[in-house]
């Protein structure tokens, strides 16, 4: 007779991804799992999936961040893969070819935020070498030292964002940024992945 784990569909790899324990809102949606798992807290250093990251996580505002990880193929198809370059020559046809598109969220703030935005990340670029230079240096004084540190430098990452002209940057939006791209390790104590990132 076999046993439950040798049932067909029981794969060892699907087994032990089934065992693993996670953050507790990463178990909340299957959506959620290789999301978790692969990218969420994992240190980022690549310029464009940087600048992809922080305005994914501004068009969450007000919104929950399974809307827009469902959405996140359409965005990058939509976006150029947020290549700034390109996104800064965006012309008035393509901001409404942008708001009619039902694959992201239709908020004129929010798409004109990302235009904005890719024009301050390439000043960002000029000045720093690179945008990874300048974000990262936020984590040098956080890695740690806790989440309230964490916490307090987001509320400075925004105010310096916003002077740079970025816009949908508050304290909370760049907190998530922070978490999902590296710059802070909040996985539960009870996730395989802490430590790991």
């Amino acid at each position: 007779m076999s046993s439950r784990t040798d049932a067909p569909g029981h794969s060892p790899a699907r087994r032990s991804r089934e065992t693993r324990r996670r953050c507790k809102w990463a178990e909340s949606n299957e959506l959620f799992i290789p999301y978790h798992d692969k990218e969420w807290g994992v240190p980022v250093h690549d310029d464009r999936l940087l600048f992809e990251m922080l305005n994914l996580e501004g068009a969450q505002a007000g919104l929950s961040w399974l809307t827009i990880l469902k959405k996140r193929e359409n965005y990058r198809r939509a976006f150029d893969s947020f290549n700034a370059r390109k996104i800064v020559k965006y012309d008035r046809g393509k901001r409404a070819s942008l708001l009619r598109n039902d694959g992201i969220v239709r908020n004129r703030l929010k798409i004109n935020a990302v235009i904005e935005n890719a024009k301050a990340f390439l000043a960002v670029q000029r000045q720093f070498g690179s945008f990874d230079k300048y974000i990262w240096q936020f984590a040098a004084t956080v890695q740690g030292r806790g989440r309230h540190n964490g916490i307090a430098l987001s509320r400075q990452m925004s105010e310096d964002l916003k002077k740079r002209g970025f816009r949908f940057v508050g304290a909370t939006i760049c907190y998530a940024f922070m978490q999902a791209v590296g710059l802070v390790n909040d996985h539960s104590k009870r996730c395989f992945r802490r430590g790991r990132s």
